[in-house]
């Protein structure tokens, strides 16, 4: 929740190539104060079943940037193992994941909250300020 001091985040991914939510996709949050300030790890969340991270950490007061890590590779992973696992004739012989994380950074100004999704798919992906 934004105060008038703070803002907030949430996120949210919907993996494109099947028209689902992602789910189980570690989400980590980081902030800094300033343009050359130290990146700051304030913890992290997993998707749940309808692709929400309902329990990102709090914001601290006087956050100008924030990051959210989305580390992609084991979902694409145990995804590809299943299929695989449902037609072993298909198997790909390719490197595997294309994008093993996405990194978003964008900034903040306080009162406002934030909610970035992320549509992702094995080969590209794409984020905008949601509501």
């Amino acid at each position: 929740m934004s105060t008038s001091t703070t803002a907030s985040v949430s996120t949210h991914i919907l993996d494109t190539s099947v028209g689902r939510p992602a789910e189980g996709v570690a989400v980590h949050l980081s902030a800094r104060s300033g343009r050359d300030a130290d990146w700051k790890a304030l913890g992290g969340s997993a998707t749940d079943t309808d692709g929400r991270c309902k329990d990102l950490p709090a914001l601290p007061e006087g956050t100008t940037h924030v990051r959210l890590d989305f580390a992609v590779e084991t979902y694409f992973e145990k995804k590809q193992a299943d299929a695989q696992q449902d037609a072993p004739a298909n198997r790909d012989s390719g490197p595997g994941v294309f994008f093993p994380e996405v990194a978003i950074t964008f900034a903040v100004v306080p009162g406002e909250h934030y909610h970035v999704p992320l549509l992702l798919n094995p080969f590209g992906y794409s984020v905008y300020r949601g509501s």
